[in-house]
């Protein structure tokens, strides 16, 4: 990706907005108080034909209280190693601060382009104060803008997009398959996906509720390109309390909406919670193929049944749901991991398998025969033909002379045959009965 621009500066100075902006897209949280932006956030961006990808960061301090200040400024530093251009945000109600002088010395270090946007500018008599306050960080022209108005972006845009190589491309995400990571705070979801990448993607702390936005990677296993989207733990209603942490909840139940698969991470130190079983109902009632990890299974004691004890139990407690992978693995010891993401690639070509009509009716019509629908009233019901719907999720239709007799346990037979003869494994199936 050749057109990367890394929106960067001191916290609570409005790269957030900017970036929802660019993207057209409340993509990442925005609050008031400083330090909500923490991982590094990408999204795509358009100005005049040129397509580009832009980085939101958390915001750059030294010194401050903040317990995870070391690792934003990593995060920083690593937008600003990718990123073609920067977009330096400074606040022209705040005015300069020492802060950012030091910033504005990291950045002529990299060497790469810098605008100098000072935000929060909505009158002229505001605009002039900030290019004469700005000026003296001696960094070339200043942008004034509002990224909460758009007034000014236009301007800028025009300008940034003059240091592209090229075109870029529109959506270079259209088509990827995506793997959310999703589960309750603390079950170990960043530090798989950093493990798995094999670098510090996500910011990794023992503190629930770390990761705040949904947080998209690129990731290439197995000869093939897939997104992984980290997702902030999903807690109960009750137990959510600030508005930072129910954006968090609503990025996390937005991006089970856009993936293909959700790798569901159980805590084995904690066992299978209510929690884990609403999240689970949450991904099957989206039509998402699901795979099961119970991380930290090195702190569980165990002989050579309890994985089967294990499976019994979280089977029993999803019943009737008894078709999702169950894997049992440590991130923390590397135990697993890469069998999870293969058993989720599995599960993806399970959820876009086209079954032909032909092949559906030669498995499906012996299994009818030997065991018919029930009658009901008298009245005998005779399934004809069936067919797959060309749907994103694996959807079937069965024709039949009186469709509004079949009985839920039916259903549940013929889901069972479908699942031994095409394998639907990890994949919520739909099965319709019209009349013909």
């Amino acid at each position: 990706m050749a057109n990367i621009v890394a929106i960067v500066g001191r916290p609570n100075v409005g790269k957030s907005t900017l970036f929802n902006r660019l993207v057209e897209e409340r993509k990442a949280i925005m609050d008031n108080q400083p330090g909500v932006t923490r991982d590094r956030h990408y999204g795509h961006a358009e100005w005049t034909d040129k397509y580009f990808t832009v980085i939101d960061t958390g915001g750059y301090v030294v010194g401050s209280d903040d317990i995870f200040e070391e690792s934003i400024r990593e995060q920083v530093e690593i937008a600003i190693e990718e990123a073609s251009v920067l977009l330096f945000m400074v606040d022209a109600d705040t005015g300069l601060t020492d802060l950012d002088k030091d910033f504005a010395n990291v950045l002529r270090r990299s060497k790469k382009p810098v605008f100098l946007v000072a935000n929060k500018v909505e009158s002229q008599i505001k605009r002039q104060t900030a290019m004469a306050e700005f000026y003296s960080l001696g960094m070339g022209e200043i942008y004034p803008i509002s990224s909460m108005t758009g007034s000014g972006t236009g301007d800028l845009l025009d300008e940034v997009v003059k240091h592209f190589s090229a075109e870029g491309i529109e959506d270079p995400d259209a088509g990827v398959p995506r793997i959310a990571i999703i589960g309750r705070p603390n079950a170990g979801k960043s530090s798989f996906l950093n493990v798995l990448t094999g670098k510090e993607r996500s910011i990794v702390t023992d503190i629930a509720g770390t990761t705040r936005d949904s947080i998209d990677t690129r990731y290439k296993a197995f000869g093939k390109d897939y997104i992984l989207t980290d997702t902030a733990g999903i807690r109960r209603k009750a137990k959510v309390h600030d508005n930072v942490e129910f954006y968090s909840v609503m990025r996390s139940l937005k991006a089970i909406e856009e993936s293909d698969v959700c790798v569901m991470m159980l805590d084995a130190s904690r066992g299978l919670e209510g929690q884990d079983l609403s999240i689970i109902g949450q991904a099957i009632k989206a039509k998402k193929g699901v795979v099961l990890m119970v991380n930290k299974w090195d702190l569980v004691e165990k002989d050579s049944k309890t994985a089967d004890r294990w499976k019994k139990e979280i089977n029993q407690r999803l019943a009737p749901i008894d078709y999702l992978p169950i894997i049992f693995a440590s991130v923390t010891e590397k135990q697993r991991i890469f069998q999870v993401m293969e058993k989720a690639m599995e599960v993806y070509e399970n959820k876009h398998k086209k079954v032909p009509t032909s092949k559906l009716n030669d498995a499906m019509q012996p299994e009818i025969e030997a065991y018919p629908p029930p009658a009901t009233k008298g009245k005998h019901i005779k399934i004809k033909y069936m067919l797959q719907l060309p749907t994103p999720s694996p959807t079937f239709v069965f024709f039949c002379n009186l469709p509004q007799y079949i009985k839920e346990s039916y259903e549940r037979y013929l889901e069972n045959k479908l699942r031994a003869h095409f394998d639907f494994d990890g994949v919520p199936l739909t099965l319709f009965f019209r009349k013909k």
